[in-house]
């Protein structure tokens, strides 16, 4: 391939508007693309170093706003507009539609339990045994260990190190806290250091692979539904017999039945969320706020738990054990996406528990919306009404 192929770069000054122009007109060269609509964005470009290489222009995602919804958080407390980013008619409006039922309810209750960012290496040795006794060796050593991963970062903090034999193989899995950021560059590294200090300090000859894959970054996996990878939030809401009917035409008794059903089908499936649609809000509200959309394969996962009370009423909760969101570094601080985080008041240092609180929120919401939906016979009608498959 020559240089006429070469994508059009700017050694000097490659995040402003003409070094962007200069790649559109290359691409409409070559792939016969206008561009027209891509090219038009309101920021400039030079905020852009550390988020994106070869920036051309911006894709616009339609924002819906669903709600408010009362949240009764011990860090989101009040009523919250949810921008959603979608191109999937009747979502936001089924969002509000939930909402509105827990408003009617009281609000939802949630709660931040721990949090937990991952980097987990894997040292090689000549055997079992000496893999065991590498093992026994890291636990004596913590101490150590923290204080050089912690010299890479004023944020994260090293909490623990869990540890599986395999073959010849010891695999050690660093769980940090990360403040306000998702974290995974940041211990990324800071492991990093850690795993040159064991290397330099431990008294037999070690080899290591930074990553395992243990760490399952942007991996969905069983090991992060019971050992937490970002956060895990809960969120509890009582559906009043009442309010569900009037509201949803649904009876609590009807709900009941269909969770169970729907339950046994998830389990059948193997998959990582029984509930009916997680993926949907947490995707909407990671683009829309700026969050890493690789993210949404992890944080999806949960458990959707329900309980017919003895007066009718009806408990649901969506726990959701490796949510990973951030208010601060990323994409965070972008002009659009900054925005919907600070509509959210979650823009900045202090605020990922508030966020993550707002989505757990947000997907319960969905999932009431939905399954009554589905129970009621709404489903199909609403989207030939107000989404894309009309006849």
């Amino acid at each position: 391939m020559g240089n006429d192929h070469r994508i059009p770069r700017d050694r000097l000054n490659d995040y402003s508007p003409e070094s962007a122009k200069k790649r559109r007109e290359f691409l409409r060269d070559v792939t016969g693309a206008s561009l027209e609509h891509t090219g038009h964005y309101s920021f400039d470009p030079s905020v852009l170093p550390g988020n994106i290489e070869n920036f051309i222009g911006v894709v616009q995602m339609p924002v819906g706003i669903a709600g408010p919804v009362q949240i009764n958080g011990e860090n989101a407390n009040g009523l919250f507009y949810v921008p959603l980013a979608t191109t999937e008619g009747t979502l936001v409006a089924s969002y509000s539609r939930g909402m509105r039922v827990i408003n009617e309810c009281g609000g939802v209750k949630t709660t931040v339990l721990e949090q937990y960012m991952q980097r987990a290496p894997a040292f090689i040795f000549n055997d079992a045994r000496e893999a065991r006794e590498f093992g026994d060796w890291v636990e004596q050593n913590f101490e150590a260990i923290k204080a050089a991963a912690e010299t890479t970062t004023s944020v994260g903090k090293l909490q623990h190190i869990q540890q599986w034999s395999v073959s010849k193989m010891r695999y050690l899995r660093f769980n940090y806290t990360t403040g306000d950021a998702a974290g995974q560059n940041m211990v990324g590294k800071a492991t990093l250091c850690a795993c040159e200090w064991i290397k330099a300090n431990y008294p037999k000859p070690s080899e290591y692979l930074l990553s395992g894959n243990m760490d399952t970054d942007k991996k969905h996996s069983h090991l992060n539904m019971l050992h937490t990878r970002g956060k895990r939030v809960i969120a509890e809401v009582v559906l009043k017999k009442d309010v569900l009917w009037r509201f949803m035409r649904v009876d609590t008794k009807t709900l009941a039945r269909a969770s169970v059903l729907a339950n046994t089908g998830a389990l059948m499936a193997g998959a990582a969320y029984n509930g009916p649609h997680s993926a949907n809000g947490i995707a909407s509200l990671f683009i829309a706020t700026g969050q890493d959309e690789a993210n949404v394969v992890e944080s999806h996962a949960g458990l959707l738990s329900h309980e017919l009370l003895e007066n009718g009423d009806f408990y649901l909760s969506v726990t959701l054990p490796s949510l990973i969101v951030a208010t601060y570094g990323g994409g965070t601080g972008l002009p659009t996406q900054r925005e919907c985080l600070e509509m959210l008041g979650c823009y900045g240092k202090g605020k990922a528990d508030k966020l993550a609180e707002i989505v757990a929120a947000t997907v319960l919401a969905g999932d009431i919306s939905l399954a009554c939906a589905v129970i009621a016979g709404d489903w199909v009608s609403s989207h030939d009404k107000m989404g894309r498959n009309r006849p």
